[in-house]
Formats: C-alpha cells, structure tokens, sequence
C-alpha cells in the first residue's frame, strides 16, 4: 500500500477490520497523482524494514519504504514491533 501524503509504502502481513492511514489519510494499492499534507499530529515518520502492530495484534505492515507519516489504523497510531528475545545457549 502507498501513502497519499508522503513516500511511504508497506507491505500488508496482517489485516483486520478498519482504515490503514499514513500522515493522517487513508493508503491505497496506488500513488495519487497530487500528494496531500501530512497531518501535523501524523508525522512521527516511518522506518525502512521495521514492522507495525496494532494494540491488538489485528494489523501487522512491513515498511518498505521509508517516509514522514505515521502508520494508524483508524486515527490510532501503529506500535513498531519489538523482537522476540533470543534463548540464551550454554
């Protein structure tokens, strides 16, 4: 999916119920060919190669391509995913 309001793309890993954003919009399968303005409360950025969990484990996105938006579901913010610790050797 890519961002209408900055470079933005993510791949889609898991999807529930509701509205991916970026910046403040709504990401579409396609670019538009006029890009909108980035929220002010939507411009924290996203990284390259990090993952993006909802609260509630409904949406999981890839970014693929870095921008200044913010990845939300529904207005609500996605959390980068942390990774899972190691197991210690011996």
């Amino acid at each position: 999916m890519k961002s209408a309001v900055c470079d933005t793309e993510v791949m889609v890993i898991r999807c529930g119920d509701g509205t991916i954003e970026c910046g403040g919009a709504p990401m579409a399968e396609a670019k538009p060919a006029d890009a909108g303005t980035i929220s002010p409360d939507h411009a924290a950025g996203a990284m390259i190669g990090k993952r993006y969990v909802d609260a509630g484990g409904s949406f999981e996105l890839l970014c693929v391509k870095s921008g200044k938006g913010t990845l939300a579901v529904n207005g609500v913010a996605l959390e980068v995913k942390s990774a899972k610790p190691l197991p210690a050797s011996d």
